[in-house]
């Protein structure tokens, strides 16, 4: 098969190697489409680790069951032809504190899509019958593939932000332009932060529903009750503490943060709250795509074939596209 692999830090190329085969707890899925994440620019370039290189990227998977380890019932829930969802957590070892306590997203024995299990960049993949998860049938597969990452840790970090009224999104990409819909269909106010000029994507904000729009480090005309930054900037950390109210939440959603400058206490003082988004559950994305499929999410998709993925990340790297990018191994294939 078809497949794109990092070999190591900067280094991404595309191979034909066998097909996978899988073991019992698995299922072997022809993959549809699969979403674009900045967590595979962070692997590219070696900013978070990949234990056991070479491996196929790509953790925003759409497919289609191909075949199941243990020769299941035809009648099962992933009997072959049904289309699934695969998200970053791609397996947990459910004995652990974390895993028993409902934070499975924690467990330390914990293996990702796309760094520890090869990925969705390719033209099969085996993955874990636990972590496959039924499609609302109203998105296409290009419309379906973000939701699996930039949906989930958006509808997360939503979620663990609080219930103000007035919200920040700062790096308005793939799972803000998500957010921004779920925020607005709960009568929340959206503040959209890009990077300094981007009067392109202040407009898209805008056309999703943002309140107001405007450069990164600026201050928006009211004071915020949350903030949510899904860029990598550290330095966007006491920009949105000064933006937010006494007892606001910063959350940082992505998996990497540039280094997060010194600030006075005073800042923080007032109660204020910062606190990370690590991974998902699966009840995450059970009760995600419950609402996805009830409340049309609209996805703004840049398509791709599979040998033009290393362009992909390159124009994602740049800003070059709204919302997000998604290889099409339909049109691949």
């Amino acid at each position: 098969m078809r497949a794109i692999q990092i070999a190591s830090p900067g280094r991404i190329e595309q191979v034909d190697i066998p097909a996978p085969v899988p073991s019992a707890d698995q299922v072997l899925v022809s993959v549809r489409a699969c979403g674009v994440c900045r967590t595979d620019l962070h692997l590219l370039d070696g900013e978070v680790s990949i234990p056991h290189p070479p491996i196929v990227p790509g953790h925003q998977i759409v497919a289609t069951v191909v075949a199941s380890g243990d020769d299941a019932n035809p009648g099962a829930p992933l009997a072959p032809g049904v289309r699934v969802g695969i998200p970053w957590l791609g397996w947990t070892c459910g004995k652990c504190r974390y895993c028993r306590s409902g934070r499975e997203n924690l467990c330390d024995l914990a293996r990702f899509t796309g760094r520890d299990i090869d990925g969705g960049f390719a033209e099969f993949a085996v993955v874990d019958r636990r972590f496959c998860f039924p499609l609302p049938d109203s998105y296409s597969d290009l419309e379906a593939a973000p939701l699996l990452c930039a949906g989930l840790i958006g509808f997360r970090a939503l979620r663990l932000a609080g219930v103000g009224q007035r919200i920040g999104l700062y790096g308005f990409g793939a799972s803000a332009h998500i957010v921004a819909q779920l925020a607005g269909a709960e009568g929340r106010s959206v503040f959209a932060f890009t990077r300094p000029g981007d009067s392109a994507t202040q407009r898209f904000a805008r056309e999703l529903g943002a309140v107001w729009a405007g450069g990164s480090l600026e201050r928006p005309p009211e004071e915020l009750d949350c903030a949510i930054i899904f860029a990598a900037a550290g330095e966007l950390v006491p920009a949105a503490l000064d933006a937010v109210g006494k007892g606001g939440v910063v959350v940082c959603a992505g998996i990497h943060m540039s280094e997060i400058p010194a600030f006075a206490y005073e800042r923080l003082w007032g109660e204020r709250v910062i606190r990370s988004v690590a991974n998902l559950t699966r009840r995450d994305a059970e009760e995600f795509f419950a609402r996805a499929g009830r409340e049309r999410i609209h996805t703004s998709v840049t398509a791709y074939p599979l040998d033009e993925t290393a362009q992909a990340l390159e124009d994602l790297r740049h800003g070059r596209f709204e919302g997000a990018a998604v290889i099409d191994l339909a049109q691949s294939a």
